[in-house]
């Protein structure tokens, strides 16, 4: 495919949004699950310290 401009190139030839979207949703997911890792490993750290107590 061959765009003329910027503008065609992110409107994707009208599949612009769902193209764009699915790159921000995946992008969120990325971002997101090393901080709900660290949260789960935080608590099963402490859940772990007070279980030897």
């Amino acid at each position: 495919m061959n765009w003329n401009s910027a503008a065609e190139f992110f409107a994707m030839g009208g599949y612009g949004t769902y193209v764009w979207g699915a790159y921000v949703v995946t992008l969120a997911c990325m971002a997101i699950e090393p901080v709900l890792v660290a949260l789960r490993h935080r608590r099963a750290r402490r859940e772990l310290a007070g279980a030897q107590r």
